[in-house]
């Protein structure tokens, strides 16, 4: 009976001590690498016209990436909204090493003051949130390498002379650990904060 006893105990203790590393291996299983983006330089811009080698500036921190054309009525607004609750959530929770990236597919219209504007006018914060822009042939090249895709679709000229256009387009946010790897996909316009949120931060631990 003592020899059962101590058997039982010893495998509780033993449970005890493995049963996070599981937890962590379950983790990082659940986040597998969907594109590895971690050898490219894409030369971008920010709303601040700054030159951004992307995601090569970003690596050390976990990047939760969303993609917009600015004239978009309806998709767009909402996956920039949601990562807007993203970010602050994060923060409630005092979680930093966290950057917030909204690139366009639509650079020829949105330039760096444009996006600038964008941020400003939904009163966004900055302080760890870039939008980028670049030439069509770089940002192309970035949507194709992961596999977002944008078709012009229906145009509209407007009474003020303006011309309205619009695009047919994946709806994406995209989760990218410190190495420059994407781990996750989401519907950028139906994105569950909580889930995202958890998913930032195993891949800051």
């Amino acid at each position: 009976m003592t020899k059962n006893f101590f058997s039982k105990k010893s495998l509780k203790y033993l449970l005890l001590l493995i049963l996070p590393a599981l937890i962590l291996i379950n983790c990082g299983d659940s986040l597998p690498i969907e594109e590895d983006l971690s050898e490219k330089k894409y030369v971008l811009f920010n709303q601040d016209s700054v030159e951004v080698i992307y995601p090569e500036n970003l690596k050390g921190k976990v990047a939760v990436i969303g993609y917009v054309f600015t004239n978009c009525p309806d998709i767009c607004p909402l996956t920039t909204n949601n990562m807007r609750l993203v970010q602050e959530a994060l923060k409630k929770e005092n979680i930093t090493g966290v950057e917030f990236v909204t690139i366009t597919f639509d650079p020829e219209y949105d330039t760096p003051s444009v996006l600038k504007e964008y941020a400003e006018v939904r009163r966004l914060d900055t302080s760890n949130w870039i939008f980028l822009t670049g030439d069509k042939s770089t940002t192309d090249k970035v949507m194709r390498d992961v596999g977002v895709v944008a078709v012009p679709s229906d145009s509209t000229l407007m009474q003020s002379g303006e011309m309205m256009y619009f695009y047919v387009h994946t709806d994406r946010i995209n989760l990218m650990d410190k190495e420059g790897r994407i781990r996750a996909s989401y519907l950028g316009s139906e994105l569950n904060i909580e889930k995202i949120a958890t998913d930032t931060k195993t891949l800051l631990n």
